[in-house]
């Protein structure tokens, strides 16, 4: 067995060291630093957006735009049960209630055409993610919530330089936000961004980011805000990853096509839809959904890989069934069959921005040989 691959490895070659010895060279490394501002201003132009908040995590991203919308006790937010656990904590902070979607078997993505039904009185928004590699088909949505008068919060965290019918992803809806994770087409190690056309919305984030400190009373506090600034070297590694965003989606494209080409003879096994009417795949991730009759689960599968030095990472575990979510009280005899599935039989495998070719064929060789294993 040769080297172990891992599930993630991100490219660091162009100016990032450049611009973060800038930063220790002047002494600017805190949130103040200049390089934050441009990174904001840069990744906003590029996303279509009026305004860029940059914050520490994506997680923060969000809960400050759960916050920023007012969203509290008595209101429900609809959003998909296939997702990271980070979508759903401040609705539940807030005193707000999740309403649950389940999946669209051949996207991943959240299934639209279950919204509508969702919807009650107290429903005040819908929150979209993006999952994998394929937005979710936005149009459909965005019609709902101006019918009902709902907001939307577009998370967009695996979605870097995707377009929906030639739209930034990042671009709809009320609020979006990203996520910076290593994982990510650009990474600031951590971090996160706020994206928003809405000058209030904008302003707010920016306050509650910034622990809401008032710019003639600063240690005055008229509402209770975070911590989530992001540094001066995130932001420097974030506007040298920015510079190569075109790049880097055709890099991931070119990794997606190839795995697609040499594993689409492979029996059993579910690959990522190359394209929809109103997307290419960008492979944030390169996912693989076990079938039943293949008599392996993503555990043993991923138990194998590992064995010959393959890295992987499990499917999201669906909301409704998470154990703190039950314990709450929430989702009480709620399933969500095609969620339940993919996390059941759904892993991914390597698919870091810097995986080689010859990693891939050596991924692609192991995944053959784990298939053609028979269970013991």
């Amino acid at each position: 067995m040769g080297d172990f691959i891992p599930v993630n490895e991100p490219l660091l070659d162009g100016n990032e060291k450049k611009y973060l010895l800038e930063c220790i060279e002047s002494g600017w490394i805190s949130s103040e630093g200049p390089f934050v501002k441009e990174f904001e201003q840069k990744f906003a132009i590029r996303m279509n957006r009026k305004h860029g908040i940059a914050v520490c995590n994506g997680t923060a991203a969000l809960d400050a735009s759960v916050d920023a919308l007012g969203i509290g006790a008595g209101d429900e937010v609809i959003m998909p049960t296939f997702t990271i656990i980070s979508c759903i904590g401040q609705i539940i902070r807030s005193g707000a209630t999740p309403v649950l979607v389940d999946s669209d078997p051949v996207t991943w993505n959240m299934d639209v055409s279950q919204i509508e039904a969702k919807i009650t009185p107290r429903t005040k928004a819908i929150m979209i993610v993006h999952i994998f590699g394929l937005p979710v088909d936005v149009d459909p949505v965005l019609d709902i919530a101006k019918r009902y008068g709902l907001k939307v919060i577009e998370d967009a965290a695996e979605m870097h330089g995707q377009t929906y019918k030639g739209r930034s992803c990042g671009s709809f809806g009320d609020i979006s936000t990203f996520s910076f994770y290593p994982n990510k087409h650009i990474t600031t190690g951590e971090g996160g961004m706020i994206l928003t056309d809405d000058d209030d919305l904008a302003e707010t984030c920016r306050s509650l980011r910034n622990l809401c400190f008032q710019p003639h009373k600063r240690f005055v506090h008229e509402r209770l805000g975070w911590n989530m600034r992001m540094t001066n070297m995130q932001a420097a590694l974030g506007l040298a990853q920015l510079e190569r965003l075109d790049e880097f989606v055709e890099r991931k494209r070119r990794m997606g096509a190839r795995y697609t080409e040499i594993l689409k003879d492979l029996n059993g096994v579910q690959l990522p839809l190359a394209k929809t009417e109103y997307a290419d795949n960008i492979y944030w991730v390169y996912g693989l959904v076990f079938d039943d009759s293949t008599g392996m689960d993503a555990e043993e599968a991923m138990k194998r890989l590992a064995q010959q030095g393959i890295g992987t990472r499990p499917f999201f575990y669906p909301m409704h069934q998470q154990p703190v979510l039950r314990k709450m009280g929430f989702f009480e005899g709620e399933s969500y069959p095609v969620a339940e599935q993919l996390y059941r039989q759904g892993l991914y495998i390597p698919s870091g921005m810097a995986l080689s070719d010859l990693q891939v064929t050596t991924v692609v060789d192991v995944v053959r040989a784990a298939l053609l294993c028979k269970t013991a």
